[in-house]
């Protein structure tokens, strides 16, 4: 799928709002540069061109809730279309799994699977394997601590820029 064509004041905006989450017209406008009604019509093209999803609140899950956080990866056993759109209908419908991803390599998915408990993730992984998903095997890889969830930086990946050349402890 070839990406839409934006310019930096488009960039801009959509940076802003994956920052901050929903702002009121001038706000956004002043974050981004421009005067507010140009901005906001900006914003609504954004929104009608599906490059907007949503806003979400970045929970301290752990805070509010007991629960398992497990990446699980998952190879099937045939590598059929139906397949790989059984499986995914499944994981579609399934709150539990968070993400998943589909791979090139030697697993064919990597789910983060979030349930109340490790009981409570097992029998989710049963219902799977009784569902009749063509699961050969999986692997658990239960998350004990959390280092670092954040969203990609936009203008970066625009820019092109790679890695920033002080990432990393000094020494």
């Amino acid at each position: 799928m070839k990406p839409i064509a934006l310019d930096a004041a488009d960039i801009r905006i959509l940076c802003a709002v994956q920052q901050n989450g929903p702002l009121s017209k001038s706000r956004l406008a002043e974050i981004v540069g421009l005067s507010p009604t140009p901005c906001w019509a900006r914003l609504d093209r954004l929104k009608k061109a599906g490059l907007i999803r949503g806003y979400h609140a970045d929970l301290a899950l752990r805070q509010i809730v007991e629960l398992a956080t497990v990446v699980v990866t998952v190879s099937l056993n045939s590598h059929r279309k139906a397949d790989f759109e059984r499986f995914e209908r499944f994981v579609q419908a399934c709150p539990e799994v968070t993400e998943c991803i589909a791979t090139g390599g030697g697993m064919d998915y990597v789910m983060t699977v979030v349930t109340p408990s490790l009981p409570a993730f097992q029998m989710l992984m049963e219902a799977m394997l009784d569902a009749g998903l063509a699961i050969e095997r999986y692997m658990t890889y239960i998350a004990t601590r959390q280092i670092k969830s954040t969203r990609p930086d936009l203008a970066r990946l625009v820019a092109g820029q790679g890695p920033k050349a002080d990432a990393g402890p000094k020494d």
